[in-house]
């Protein structure tokens, strides 16, 4: 993997094949694409962004597989909630018009989360199943999307309600 910034680990995280999809996915969605002449990757996540409101609800979705994919494979409690932090500040700040698109192209959850798997693996700390946090971690992501719904539904209601005012006027 050129360029990639993993740090080494033990074999079984190489071995299986579910981690080694979820590194794929991440790498499709954060830094799949190079700018030419540059270090600077990208992916598929801000080019999502771009998408006028829904842009970003695929990204976390994907990003709620990947991390739920990773607890089911050794992620500890602890580890699942920076994760998950990682991306709530991921799909937040990229929620913001323009500065968003920027941080999109910047910040890279999902390979920072495969990251911080790796680096549990090298430390010796794999847990298990992690099926405790499992709940958790669906009405994080639940919630999260519901309140992005709920701000588009409110943002599109208040332009309805503007347009309608000032069309016949």
């Amino acid at each position: 993997m050129e360029g990639y910034l993993f740090l080494p680990t033990m074999s079984t995280f190489d071995q299986d094949n579910r981690l080694q999809w979820v590194e794929r996915i991440s790498r499709l969605m954060d830094s799949q694409f190079r700018v030419p002449g540059t270090n600077w990757r990208f992916g598929l996540d801000p080019l999502m962004g771009l998408i006028p409101v829904v842009g970003g609800l695929p990204s976390l979705a994907i990003s709620g597989v990947l991390i739920l994919t990773m607890m089911r494979h050794g992620a500890s409690g602890q580890l699942v909630v920076r994760m998950l932090l990682n991306v709530i500040l991921d799909t937040v700040f990229g929620a913001i018009p323009v500065i968003g698109n920027i941080f999109d192209f910047a910040y890279k959850a999902n390979d920072r989360n495969v990251r911080l798997l790796r680096r549990h693996y090298a430390e010796g700390k794999y847990q298990g199943s992690g099926r405790g946090l499992l709940l958790v971690v669906l009405l994080v992501f639940f919630a999260l999307g519901g309140l992005v719904i709920w701000g588009v539904w409110e943002v599109g209601s208040a332009l309805w309600h503007y347009l309608a005012q000032h069309s016949w006027q």
